[in-house]
C-alpha cells in the first residue's frame, strides 16, 4: 500500500493524464482558439482542509463538447468552462465519492453564482463537476462546499482561479 502522500500524488498524476489526453484530442481534432495553459494545473488548485484534500481545475467547455448529456450541456463562447474537483481524505488518501459538493464562484468584489457540482466516473475514477460562464477576464474566488454523509457541518476550502489570460 501506498503512504497517503504518495496515494494521493498518484491519483493526481492519472487525473493530469486526463487532461493532458483531452488536451491531445483537442488539437487532434482541429479546434482552435484553446490556450494550453488552461488546462494546465494551476498553483494555488489543491488546498486541505478539516481532513479533505481538493484539487481544482478548469478545462473550456469545449473540451468536453462530445458530452451534450452531462450536466445539462456546456455554455458557449470564449469563457465557457467545466469545473472539476477532486476530491480526498486527507488521513488515509482515500477517494471521497459520497459528498455533495457546491462551488460560489465570484469575481473579486462581485456576488458570483452557485454551482452544484455533480458526481462524475471516468475510468472508475470519481470526481464531481459543472459547466459555468465565467463572466469574463478577472481574478476569480471559488469556494467548494463539501457535505459528507454524517457530518453535522460542510468544509469549506477557498481557492483562487486567476482567468485574467484566458
Amino acid at each position: 500500500m501506498l503512504p497517503r502522500s504518495r496515494k494521493i500524488e498518484s491519483q493526481s498524476v492519472r487525473a493530469i493524464a486526463l487532461v493532458l489526453f483531452l488536451s491531445g484530442l483537442v488539437f487532434a481534432t482541429g479546434l482552435t482558439g484553446l490556450n494550453p495553459a488552461a488546462v494546465a494545473a494551476e498553483e494555488g488548485q489543491y488546498k486541505t482542509g478539516n481532513g479533505i484534500a481538493a484539487y481544482l481545475g478548469f478545462l473550456p467547455a469545449e473540451m468536453v463538447k462530445g458530452h451534450p448529456q452531462m450536466h445539462g450541456g456546456a455554455g458557449r463562447g470564449p469563457h465557457a468552462y467545466h469545473l472539476v474537483a477532486a476530491l480526498f481524505d486527507a488521513a488515509s488518501g482515500e477517494r471521497i465519492s459520497d459528498a455533495k459538493v457546491t462551488a460560489h464562484i465570484a469575481p473579486l468584489g462581485l456576488t458570483g453564482q452557485e454551482k452544484t457540482l455533480e458526481r462524475m466516473e471516468i475510468a472508475g475514477t470519481a470526481t464531481y463537476g459543472a459547466f459555468l460562464t465565467l463572466p469574463g477576464a478577472d481574478l476569480y474566488t471559488v469556494s467548494l462546499k463539501i457535505q459528507r454523509p454524517g457530518a453535522r457541518v460542510p468544509v469549506v476550502l477557498e481557492f483562487a482561479y486567476d482567468h485574467r489570460n484566458r
